[in-house]
């Protein structure tokens, strides 16, 4: 079969490289195969492709941390899934979706959603959990209050504002450009800051008289995440999702203290561990709502498997709104 392969480590358009000749992997115990329909890029890809995850997969690995596919093979003691079925979850690594067939834990596996295309529902685990998790289980989002999203083009933060406007919460988004602010106001966004030009701090105050948001979706880090303790409301949470802009900031915890807020941390991947169950509640709840079409993934590239690493590349630099997304139907 034909994979994407990671020999080295380094920035991923010079250490991916495309083989023809992969063995198909077949499934363990309590492993699903699936021929892989869609995949998107996510950021873990880049940084395991740099050796920066907390993952290291052992080399050579195909990337790709979640996918749609086709059923091709069960494990032993897998039940509840058939040959065809249409399914989405996370990969096993090295085995990842980058790929036309891949590996994948049955008990991370769920139904695709019919109202999703084979592109939109790859994009709608990883993403969406995160955001499903962080918004409600973390942050307890309530309808009414103000959300201020980071990043809010890009993968994880357009699920965020779908989440925050499906919630009734009055959503905030910041980005980088007039484009990405384009893709921020289609979403749903109420307001949209470009960073380049405004600063979110004095727009997020004047926006909420004064008092800041409710909320903050932080999947950036560094600087981002000090500058928004400037605009946190009393009582506010700041969420803390990722460190995209490279860097991994100190938490000023005096400040925490006498401004009465609170900063919270979401491993998401931790509920496969601790709370396995929560998974299945939350893809029934992305369900309902697709299906309801308060969500739908911004897939904003669908690209063939030769064009993948150009793909990640671009999303390491920065240079992608939505979801970049290998589709095995793109020419």
């Amino acid at each position: 079969m034909r994979a994407w392969r990671v020999t080295s480590l380094g920035e991923p358009g010079d250490v991916l490289s495309l083989a023809d000749d992969v063995p198909e992997p077949a499934p363990g115990p309590g492993q699903v195969a699936v021929r892989v329909l869609a995949s998107p890029a996510n950021f873990p890809d880049v940084l395991m492709c740099r050796g920066t995850y907390q993952v290291k997969p052992d080399l050579p690995f195909t990337p790709g941390v979640e996918l749609c596919g086709s059923v091709v093979a069960l494990g032993d003691g897998v039940t509840g899934f058939a040959a065809g079925d249409r399914v989405i979850g996370s990969t096993v690594l090295p085995s990842g979706g980058f790929a036309e067939v891949a590996l994948m834990n049955a008990a991370q596996t769920f139904p695709a959603p019919p109202a999703l295309d084979d592109a939109e529902a790859s994009s709608l685990y990883i993403g969406y959990q995160t955001g499903w998790f962080g918004l409600h289980r973390r942050a307890g989002l309530r309808a009414g209050e103000t959300l201020l999203v980071h990043a809010a083009a890009g993968g994880v933060g357009s699920a965020a504002i779908q989440l925050g406007k499906a919630a009734g919460a009055r959503v905030i988004g910041v980005v980088g450009g007039p484009a990405k602010a384009r893709v921020a106001r289609e979403l749903g966004a109420d307001v949209v800051i470009d960073r380049h030009a405004e600063d979110f701090v004095s727009v997020v105050k004047a926006e909420t008289d004064g008092r800041g948001a409710d909320v903050i979706y932080d999947p950036v880090g560094g600087d981002t995440y000090r500058r928004s303790t400037k605009c946190v409301a009393f009582e506010g949470r700041i969420l803390v999702i990722g460190f995209a802009g490279g860097e991994i900031q100190s938490a000023a915890l005096n400040h925490a203290l006498i401004k009465n807020y609170s900063i919270m941390g979401l491993h998401w991947g931790l509920y496969a561990r601790y709370e396995p169950i929560s998974l299945g509640e939350c893809h029934a709840a992305l369900t309902s709502l697709a299906a309801d079409g308060a969500i739908r993934p911004l897939v904003s590239e669908r690209l063939p498997l030769p064009a993948v690493a150009d793909g990640v590349q671009r999303l390491a630099d920065g240079r992608t709104t939505g979801r970049v997304t290998y589709d095995s139907s793109a020419t």
